[in-house]
């Protein structure tokens, strides 16, 4: 039975039970298709609170024709529970209950989550039998009872590292309570195995959200109970050593942490909700995220041509891109390229987000008045070789940056711009001569993170006419080409893709574009004049890896489609790419 067959049947298997009206299960499934999220219908009408969590758990049983059975705290046996670990039993929302000649019976609130059923059958080594189980009963029991049972000594498992140690008050002693830490240790736990860049922990009204940022996407996690919101914040911020009285203001921290003998640095957001704070934490692993150029996935004559730049004795050398898109990582891998012990080497940075050996780093404080810009102009007097300042963000900074690359130096920096012509029009709109932007700037390296598909499930096709339509240019082609697709399996927690690589389009500022600047030539014309001297466009490099299988359509697509839009490359690829 299909997924969508299923759940239509579920639908009336509710309205036949007198549990749910055809309305409801409109309004349901409309908002399921709006979303267009993983979320299953059942979960959706419990959101919603057009059913009980026992009502579903029936008609599911019902539907799939399982067993349905009430769970009470006294049907776990401590020695069936230690067979599975609490890390599948909290992903999953299962629970195993009994053991029976080969046989583990594991009461589920999802039927249809056969990878969830068949990683316990490769862990335990057992046959399994799936019961249907209220989810909410199921929740419960894994926080209360699951957590205390089997992740005893876990609690150590994440070890928050700090220089001294503090006397707690009774406040956050209550945050200290074992059920609380296993939580947030197991959440981080859970994160770093998941490969996630942050976790997003929000409150709302009925429910707490968890939501890891995986590749760059966020997908919803198993959360703890709404009644464990408070507590779980409150851990957070002791680890972070924010003030947990404080729950008007926002506050920023950083929590150093060892999981399993891997260092990872926390950076902590709290944000005041309607319902509560907003949790925000960003994953820094020290031992994946300082990589080597040849490392970021660069094309072989892109990365030449940087690294030709790089060795550029003086000059400005910006990283452009939106939020996420991988600028810090590129600078600090060049950053490795060029450090020695012959040179000198400062950054400022908002915040510092790993440690180089041998390179002088400051972190920005403007409550104190150490803003980029201040804290540049005092760099100058410290006889740098090079300077890497974390963002261009105003004009005195980017006047600064510019003196400093006239005067002798070699200056790294980020710019928030779509792609590579545009850091030009946005270093003229903070006030920069444009003489001076034409003799400073060497090279603009505009990037974008795709995801890459999973080698393990991917699915050559060749795309219809239907799709053809909407590659805009890129029609002819890709016209009986085979290309690769998402499907998804076990390996890729069903999602089709499995980490990411780098897109990049390097402007090279050559006598040709220096004129082009000096003549405030708008940023279309710039990119015109680099793309007839070489330059490959970031959707360019993109359709690229769709051709060698590396990503799909629908990843270039999203990640690219404004760059086509802006670029001009005609009205209808532009209407495509709306």
């Amino acid at each position: 039975m299909s997924t969508a067959a299923g759940e239509r049947l579920l639908g009336e298997i509710l309205i036949k039970r007198g549990v749910l009206k055809p309305n409801d299960l409109l309004e349901a499934i409309e908002l399921q298709q709006q979303e267009r999220s993983d979320r299953r219908l059942g979960e959706v009408l419990l959101a919603l609170g057009h059913c009980r969590g026992s009502d579903l758990a029936a008609a599911l049983a019902e539907q799939y024709g399982l067993p349905l059975r009430s769970l009470r705290e006294s049907d776990l046996d401590p020695e069936v529970t230690r067979l599975l670990p609490a890390e599948l039993a909290y992903r999953h929302q299962l629970l195993p209950l009994s053991l029976n000649q080969g046989t583990l019976t594991v009461a589920v609130a999802d039927p249809l989550n056969l990878a969830a059923l068949d990683d316990v059958r490769f862990v335990t080594g057992q046959r399994i039998e799936a019961v249907v189980a209220d989810p909410e009963d199921i929740r419960q029991l894994v926080e209360e009872h699951y957590l205390h049972e089997v992740m005893t000594g876990d609690a150590e498992a994440v070890e928050v590292l700090s220089d001294e140690d503090e006397d707690l008050g009774d406040v956050q002693s209550m945050a200290r309570e074992a059920l609380v830490v296993r939580l947030v240790n197991l959440l981080l736990r859970q994160a770093i195995a998941e490969r996630a860049s942050d976790i997003h922990i929000e409150p709302f009204e009925r429910d707490l959200k968890v939501r890891f940022r995986i590749d760059g996407v966020l997908r919803d996690m198993p959360a703890p109970a709404k009644r464990y919101q408070a507590a779980i914040t409150s851990r957070i911020k002791i680890m972070a050593e924010l003030d947990i009285a404080e729950r008007r203001l926002p506050q920023d921290g950083r929590i150093k942490v060892r999981v399993e003998g891997r260092e990872i640095d926390l950076r902590i957001s709290t944000v005041p909700t309607l319902y509560g704070e907003s949790v925000v934490m960003r994953l820094l692993d020290k031992e994946t995220g300082l990589r080597g150029l040849s490392e970021l996935g660069f094309p072989t004559a892109t990365q030449k041509r940087f690294e030709q730049l790089l060795r550029t004795p003086y000059g400005i050398i910006l990283a452009t891109g939106p939020t996420g898109s991988g600028k810090t990582t590129t600078l600090y891998a060049a950053l490795q390229m060029v450090n020695s012990p012959e040179r000198k080497v400062i950054t400022i940075e908002d915040p510092v987000e790993y440690q180089l050996g041998g390179v002088n780093q400051i972190h920005v404080r403007p409550k104190i008045g150490l803003t980029f810009a201040e804290g540049l102009r005092h760099i100058l007097r410290q006889d740098p070789d090079v300077i890497m300042v974390g963002e261009i963000r105003d004009g005195e900074t980017a006047d600064i940056a510019i003196h400093a690359a006239l005067t002798g130096h070699l200056v790294f920096s980020t710019l928030h711009t779509n792609d590579s012509s545009s850091a030009v029009a946005r270093l003229l709109d903070m006030g920069a001569e444009p003489f001076l932007v034409a003799s400073s700037v060497e090279g603009v390296l505009a990037q974008r993170l795709v995801r890459r598909l999973c080698p393990h499930c991917k699915e050559a096709y060749t795309p219809s006419g239907l799709e053809l339509e909407d590659l805009g240019t890129m029609r002819e082609w890709l016209q009986g080409v085979q290309l690769h697709r998402a499907v998804g399996c076990d390996i890729c927690r069903g999602t089709g893709y499995m980490g990411r690589i780098g897109l990049y389009e390097l402007l090279v500022v050559d006598e040709t574009i220096k004129e082009l600047i000096m003549q405030r030539a708008p940023s279309s014309e710039i990119k015109e004049a680099a793309q007839r001297h070489g330059l490959v466009t970031l959707r360019e490099e993109g359709w690229q890896k769709v051709l060698e299988g590396v990503t799909s359509v629908d990843e270039i697509q999203r990640v690219t489609h404004e760059d086509e839009a802006r670029l001009g490359v005609g009205e209808d690829d532009a209407r495509h790419a709306d």
